[in-house]
């Protein structure tokens, strides 16, 4: 355990009481525990966040979080998404209000509205639908706690009529037609299938507890598993941007990055079993390039580097050799723009 006390040796609170409780188990009752509670609020990777909530309980993208860009509804998920990563549920007031903010902007038929943005880069004012929309706000609910709560549940029954018969979800709906899908959010054995918001909606199914075994779930992960790639470059790119160190950015390619941590992570809550072959690969290639003082670093932004140590040594504490799983999708390799033959 050689990443222990450089893990325990961090400033932050919320760090060192995240690695006693889910890394060594430490009770609620424990003194170090009770000690460190009572730091988080304070701890200045969240403070600004506390306070800079909106009275009606939405965070904006006028102060700098490394939130990114857009709607307040945008804005309050991630930032909703970012305390649950530091361990605070609905128990906590300022949770507690971006939540029902949240279910305020909440349409009937569960989803959330597509904000349209005209002339923007994506493109998004021209789709009726894209399952990102309230795959977001959804995801955060979820972290926070909210899965099983009744305005949850309705958007869970709207994202998966979404769903395609091939188990992805699709770039969205324009006009009553499919979406473009771009090379790089291409699945291998989907048609319509898009690699950024199927990623989205997994991330919502894996937090819910029953819908995280539905075998449309585990159709939507063998297909990101086909073509998982062991990208040093991105390992830990998704915690790195959920403590801040990185930016949220864009809509569409929210999930553009083949993140493996990321993906592990879906692998460890929806079940997929270590003995699944592209699984085991994911697994040795983590374990190759763990660091000796056992940290893995994130070379990018290397003060992310304890924040992916803890979020990788929990995601690979929990996946399960013995899960019942089962794989019906070979490995693909990834090409995300075909060759083209030249006639000369």
């Amino acid at each position: 355990m050689t990443w222990l006390p450089l893990l325990l040796a961090d400033p932050s609170p919320c760090l060192r009481w995240l690695v006693l409780r889910e890394l060594l188990g430490r009770r609620n009752d424990d003194p170090e525990i009770l000690e460190l509670d009572a730091l988080r609020s304070s701890d200045p990777l969240v403070a600004e966040l506390f306070s800079s909530q909106k009275a009606n309980g939405a965070w904006s993208a006028g102060v700098d979080l490394s939130l990114g860009s857009g709607d307040e509804v945008r804005i309050t998920a991630l930032a909703l998404k970012r305390l649950a990563f530091y361990g605070f549920t609905g128990e906590n007031p300022a949770i507690m209000q971006g939540a029902e903010y949240l279910f305020s902007q909440q349409a009937q038929d569960g989803s959330w509205p597509l904000q349209k943005v005209q002339g923007g880069e994506d493109n998004r004012d021209n789709y009726d639908m894209v399952p990102l929309q309230t795959a977001i706000p959804l995801a955060s609910l979820a972290m926070c706690g909210y899965a099983l709560e009744a305005r949850a549940e309705r958007g869970y029954e709207w994202l998966l009529s979404q769903q395609l018969e091939d188990g992805a979800w699709p770039t969205g709906i324009s006009s009553g037609v499919y979406g473009y899908v771009a090379g790089y959010r291409r699945l291998a054995h989907s048609r319509w299938g898009c690699r950024s918001n199927t990623t989205g909606s997994l991330l919502c199914l894996s937090y819910h507890p029953a819908l995280k075994d539905d075998p449309g779930t585990r159709k939507a992960l063998d297909l990101l598993l086909a073509q998982a790639r062991c990208e040093s470059s991105s390992l830990g790119f998704e915690t790195a941007r959920l403590v801040g160190t990185e930016k949220m950015r864009g809509f569409f390619t929210h999930f553009a990055h083949n993140d493996p941590a990321f993906l592990l992570g879906l692998c460890s809550r929806i079940g997929a079993a270590s003995g699944d072959e592209r699984v085991d690969e994911l697994v040795r290639f983590v374990l190759g390039i763990q660091g000796p003082n056992g940290l893995w670093d994130y070379k990018n932004k290397p003060g992310a580097s304890r924040w992916v140590t803890f979020d990788l040594l929990k995601t690979l504490s929990r996946l399960d050799a013995d899960a019942d799983w089962i794989s019906l999708e070979p490995r693909t390799p990834f090409q995300p723009y075909p060759d083209i033959q030249k006639r000369f």
